[in-house]
This record gives structure tokens, sequence and C-alpha cells, in this order.
């Protein structure tokens, strides 16, 4: 047995270093490297004029790139008390603009289109925040070390007190829709304004 390990180990030594052999060989045989240098040189000396070589120079200035615009602070979560308080200022600052600003097709339908990304952004939200529950709901499970589970379940509950926040942010993105729907059907609003 083991005079076979040694012969199949010489065999595949053999293979390995045939291989690029043959290549060297094979190049050799068709086009020895004398020649090569000889075409190279005689293809160097048929040029007439040097190459056009650029420099820093040529290339000119470059204007500096615009600075970039100034970040606009992002406005802090808002707790669910919070967001319906916003909500009601939301609603003053329309009654404000509704007395000043002429209520045309643009109107409605911006408002519309504020409102629904608002929902669709509470529901995208709530969806990944019901995923991060599962998976931390699966992990406690799955452990069996009393400290790892006591981490888990921490971040379990703050995950489910965000998702409750978001489930009753949704519900007033929807009660907002629908109060804007029944202020445009009272102000005989066309429908299709509101898409």
């Amino acid at each position: 047995m083991a005079i076979r390990l040694k012969f199949l180990l010489v065999a595949m030594v053999a293979a390995t270093l045939a291989g690029p052999a043959a290549q060297v060989f094979a190049q050799s045989q068709s086009q020895p490297l004398g020649d090569i240098a000889r075409k190279e040189e005689e293809r160097r000396q048929a040029v007439k004029e040097p190459a056009k070589v650029y420099t820093n120079q040529d290339l000119g200035t470059v204007p500096a790139p615009p600075a970039p615009p100034p970040e606009t602070p992002k406005p802090p979560s808002t707790s669910a008390g919070d967001a319906s308080k916003e909500a009601e200022k939301d609603k003053e600052k329309g009654k404000e603009t509704d007395k000043t600003a002429t209520k045309d097709q643009a109107y409605w339908a911006g408002r519309m289109k504020q409102l629904q990304e608002q929902l669709d952004r509470d529901q995208t939200y709530a969806d990944a925040m019901q995923s991060r529950v599962n998976g931390l709901t699966t992990d406690f499970v799955a452990r069996d070390d009393p400290a790892q589970r006591t981490v888990i379940e921490n971040d379990r509950r703050k995950a489910l007190a965000e998702l409750d926040r978001l489930k009753q942010a949704i519900t007033t993105d929807k009660k907002a829709l629908a109060d804007l729907q029944d202020e445009a059907r009272r102000t005989g609003v066309p429908p299709g304004w509101l898409r």
C-alpha cells in the first residue's frame, strides 16, 4: 500500500512539472526568442517619430468639484403620542393653507401623495420590525444559555414596543387618508384629483 502511495505521489509531481516544461518547449519550437527579439528591434528602428509623451502640463487644470450641499437634519423619531400631536399640527397647517392657497388638482394630489407615502413607509417599517421580532423569537427558543436568552428577550421586547408604535402610526395614517377623502368629498373635489 505504501509503495502505491509513493508511486502515485511521484507521478503527480512529474505531471505537475511536465506541464509548464511542455509549454516552454512548444514555444521555443514554434519561434525562438532570438527571432522575436530581432523583429521587435527592427520594428523600433522603423519608427521615425517617437510617441507623444503626455505630462501634467498637457492636461491643464481641472476645476474643483462643487461643494456638497449642507445636510438637512433628520427629524427625530416620534412616539405614538407625538405622532398624534404632529398629525393635529399638520391639520392646523392644512387649515391655514386652505384659507390662503388655491385648492387645485396639484394641491389635492400632493396632499394625497404625501399621506400615502407616509402610510407606505410606516407599513414597510412595521413589516421589517415584525420580521425582526420573528427572528428574535426563533433565536430565543433555540438558545440554551440563560445570559444569551436574557439579552435576546430584552431586544425582543424593544422590537415589540416599536412594532406597537408603528401599528398606531399606521392607524393614524389611515385615518388621515380617510379624513382627506371625506374633506375632498365635502368640498366637491373630483375623485380623479386624489390620485
